[in-house]
């Protein structure tokens, strides 16, 4: 039977020859994750349901993200709950603050996923890993308590969407412009309960953090996962990270879609998901002047060091226009350090922006940057609902870094080739 990548990864994780799309099957999985505002619920189901030991003490890991480092005494709780339960089971995997990254981010730079994968995690962006090959998607607290109890995990087997890629990207058109524009063309429900694949001679083009961004925001198109075919550059990014073996997964030259899409990346131009639905995107040329109070460069869609160097690059000499907040959030330690190294942070303050820890603060609406009545921010995060960030009268506008350093110093909604003229 043919089958695509997503379905050829959960036959093998499922001890099966093959599946097929709508199949009930229970995976082993090889990777469990939670943070510090899911994980205290899968730990307290834990408990419930009887658990005397996890699975395996390595496969299980948890990251202090959200809420840490700790902005109020419930955070401070919860993240407690956390480390107390990890130090219990003895959890190799347990990031906290100081040591820890915006999860999505860390996991690859930790080497603690490869293709070929099946990972779960208490969080809806856990579909980044795809750009790596792998299968990973969110779950529920009650399931990450059930992984780390039985390493297992139910699932129907999604039918699959192919999106061909073509061609290379323009100056200032990234990963994030290319996943808004697959996103606005075929809606937040388009793949709903499907994998998203991406193959085609365009990939190789992508760096591994454009495919990362493309992978973390599957899910805004109603997506189960999205994956990438295993290339060259991705086996040399997971060999300098990590040195377990991994199986490299193709989908059969007759396997299933239920769509086909071809996408130019040449003919791709910077792109702005307007309030309140990542859908509703608009280009240059369809955008007037709006006004921002707020930018946010970083979250696990666009912190990784390739986007701050981009924005960088738009900040150096320039300054931050004067009624704008800039927050510049370095995915993990290690981007950061870098950044410092530099000579990014020099950059970034010099031009008025203030630089934080690894958090997702501000793109859940937990602290560091959270929006008042009226307000509007331009985010390189991967949500703009209502509220999302903050008042419900509030606004956000997701771009690429390029745009949101850019509007920085416009003051409102910019294109970097306008303010560097």
């Amino acid at each position: 039977m043919s089958m695509t990548m997503t379905q050829k990864i959960l036959a093998a994780h499922a001890g099966l020859e093959s599946v097929e799309a709508g199949q009930l099957i229970l995976v082993d999985v090889d990777r469990v994750l939670g943070n510090d505002i899911t994980s205290p619920v899968a730990i307290r189901e834990f408990d419930r349901i009887g658990g005397k030991e996890v699975f395996d003490k390595d496969k299980v890991t948890m990251v202090m993200d959200h809420f840490a480092p700790n902005k109020d005494i419930k955070a401070a709780v919860q993240c407690k709950m956390c480390r107390d339960f990890c130090d219990k089971h003895e959890i190799t995997h347990f990031y906290d603050v100081g040591r820890m990254g915006i999860e999505h981010a860390l996991l690859p730079e930790k080497g603690l996923v490869v293709p070929g994968d099946v990972v779960i995690g208490a969080d809806s962006h856990t579909c980044t890993y795809g750009a790596i090959g792998a299968f990973s998607t969110g779950v529920g607290s009650t399931d990450m308590a059930c992984g780390m109890a039985t390493g297992k995990a139910w699932f129907k087997v999604p039918s699959a969407i192919k999106f061909v890629l073509k061609g290379k990207l323009n100056k200032y058109v990234s990963g994030k412009d290319v996943i808004l524009h697959i996103i606005g063309k075929i809606g937040v429900d388009g793949a709903l309960y499907k994998s998203m694949e991406f193959v085609g001679e365009g990939v190789s083009s992508l760096t591994v953090f454009d495919r990362l961004t493309i992978a973390n925001m599957a899910i805004e198109a109603g997506a189960k996962n999205g994956i990438f075919e295993v290339d060259e550059q991705t086996e040399n990014y997971v060999k300098e990270r990590s040195d377990r073996k991994f199986t490299a997964y193709k989908a059969d030259e007759d396997a299933v879609y239920d769509a086909t899409y071809e996408i130019d990346l040449s003919t791709i131009r910077s792109t702005v998901a307007f309030p309140h639905l990542p859908e509703n995107t608009k280009t240059f040329d369809e955008i007037g002047d709006v006004a921002i109070d707020q930018v946010v460069i970083g979250s696990c869609t666009n912190g990784h060091y390739k986007d701050l160097e981009e924005a960088a690059e738009i900040l150096k000499g320039r300054k931050v226009a004067k009624r704008v907040r800039a927050i510049i959030i370095p995915a993990t330690q290690d981007i950061y350090l870098k950044a410092m190294e530099n000579g990014l942070l020099k950059t970034f303050i010099q031009a008025g922006c203030v630089v934080s820890t690894p958090t997702c603060g501000p793109c859940l609406g937990g602290y560091m940057g959270i929006l008042a009545a009226g307000e509007r921010a331009v985010a390189t995060t991967n949500r703009n609902f209502v509220g999302r960030m903050g008042d419900v009268k509030s606004e956000v506008y997701l771009a690429s870094p390029a745009v949101a350093a850019a509007s920085a110093i416009a003051g409102k909604i910019a294109d970097p080739l306008e303010v560097l003229k």
